[in-house]
């Protein structure tokens, strides 16, 4: 599996990965290959692609609006394996996102090799629970495909536990309990919390919601192998159709928050 290669290369000395997500589709089918290629320009390691879902119960305000926008639009799992062949072909590592609703509709077999040919290279699925997760990875792994496993601030040990030695390619560290969205500072003991999941789980651990700022983007990546960001960076997609102006503005933050990443110094 290439992504769970280029993550079990991490350690010290070595700067940790940026990765922004999207919804596919938002604000518009035809926006996505430009946006795509502003998150390879700016400094993008990997890129979450999210399947617009009409009951996206990890998701705060920001990325549920942009679900309803790319739903109304006629966007669905079609449109976000293009966007992911996009992604690939600029290099970018792209993970699929999505309930598990869409990916069982589809026919796990078939819907893995589907993304192989698209070039995804893991696969997060939200809602999925972890006593379930050893079939699924197994019709992703088939085809070379990391299904990533969460972690929360709830989660007890043994379950941690679990989870690290089942994920592939990293466990996606959920930084707070609660939805996806914006927040003004980073919750309370994180650093503490990264380092004892990174000693139970045994894997490399990617952080999420809640990120917001280059500060709390360098802060995460000192402890964590990488910074997922999706909120901040969904809020700005909707300037995307304004002009150039906007569009260099957002690549501006996009590359500032991809530095901030990838200039921490690691205490692991």
């Amino acid at each position: 599996m290439v992504l769970e290669s280029y993550f079990r290369a991490t350690g010290t000395g070595r700067r940790g990965a940026f990765m922004p997500y999207v919804t596919a589709g938002y604000p518009s089918a035809g926006a996505m290959p430009g946006i795509l290629g502003m998150l390879a320009g700016s400094g993008a390691d990997c890129v979450e692609i999210g399947v617009p879902f009409s009951d996206p119960v990890a998701d705060g305000v920001t990325i549920q609006r942009a679900s309803e926008v790319a739903l109304a639009r006629g966007g669905g799992l079609a449109g976000a394996l293009r966007a992911v062949q996009t992604a690939a072909r600029m290099g970018l590592r792209p993970v699929l996102m999505s309930y598990a609703n869409p990916l069982w509709q589809a026919g796990l077999p078939a819907l893995a090799r589907r993304l192989a040919d698209a070039g995804a290279q893991g696969v997060i699925v939200p809602d999925l629970p972890l006593e379930l997760a050893g079939s699924w990875s197994a019709a992703f792994a088939e085809q070379g495909l990391a299904l990533v496993l969460f972690a929360a601030p709830t989660t007890p040990a043994a379950r941690l536990r679990q989870a690290g030695r089942n994920t592939r390619g990293f466990l996606y560290y959920v930084s707070l309990a609660g939805v996806t969205g914006e927040r003004r500072s980073l919750p309370r003991g994180l650093a503490a919390r990264l380092r004892t999941v990174r000693r139970i789980a045994r894997s490399p651990v990617c952080v999420g919601f809640g990120v917001s700022t280059p500060r709390q983007a360098a802060a995460v990546a000192r402890v964590a192998d990488g910074v997922i960001v999706g909120a901040a960076v969904v809020r700005r997609l909707e300037g995307w159709g304004r002009g150039v102006e906007k569009r260099r503005a957002i690549a501006r933050w996009t590359a500032s928050m991809a530095r901030a990443v990838h200039g921490a110094a690691y205490s692991r």
